[in-house]
């Protein structure tokens, strides 16, 4: 048994875990945050896609939990904030970008690391961001149209209550640590 400690969504976990066990599993089996989907195992389909360290997307069942080791996670269950979807997840349930959603949270991982590292991504450069995730339902037209309506709207100036002007979205913030 190894000991790792990483961030997920912002609090801190530590578990002794076999140097085999693939993140994925980490993530569903040891923390219970089952948003993040074993498809076929093999990094071939991308339901399994989660952030790491706020910028590259990777897919959990191609990565040990030890090499997470450190690092901080970021998965689906992770984006929305104080009940109110992120961007991204809210664009998906708008453009219809989802039907059977198996694919759904490791698609949206997926744009979301697209975006962080090109905010103003064009129709192809979304095409080829999302080309190691697959959908067996959509056809993908309305998820392109989902992660622009989603990039347009986390650039958008938005008024909060206290009237202060900013952007729609904001990184996900760290909570508290919490060790297992």
């Amino acid at each position: 048994m190894t000991r790792i400690s990483l961030t997920v969504n912002g609090i801190t976990h530590e578990h002794d875990v076999e140097p085999r066990m693939l993140l994925v599993h980490y993530l569903r089996d040891t923390l219970g945050l089952t948003g993040t989907h074993v498809g076929c195992d093999t990094s071939q389909c991308g339901a399994c896609t989660v952030v790491l360290d706020g910028e590259r997307s990777v897919k959990a069942c191609t990565m040990f939990a030890v090499q997470a080791a450190g690092a901080e996670v970021l998965t689906i269950e992770g984006l929305a904030h104080d009940g109110t979807l992120h961007p991204l997840q809210a664009a998906f349930r708008e453009e219809h970008a989802l039907q059977c959603g198996f694919c759904t949270p490791g698609m949206i991982m997926a744009a979301y690391g697209l975006l962080r590292a090109n905010p103003h991504p064009s129709e192809a450069e979304i095409r080829a961001g999302l080309e190691g995730n697959l959908c067996r339902c959509t056809g993908y037209h309305n998820i392109v149209k989902a992660v622009q309506r989603a990039a347009q709207e986390m650039e958008a100036p938005s008024t909060d209550q206290a009237g202060r002007e900013g952007r729609v979205f904001t990184p996900v913030s760290v909570a508290p640590v919490a060790a297992d």
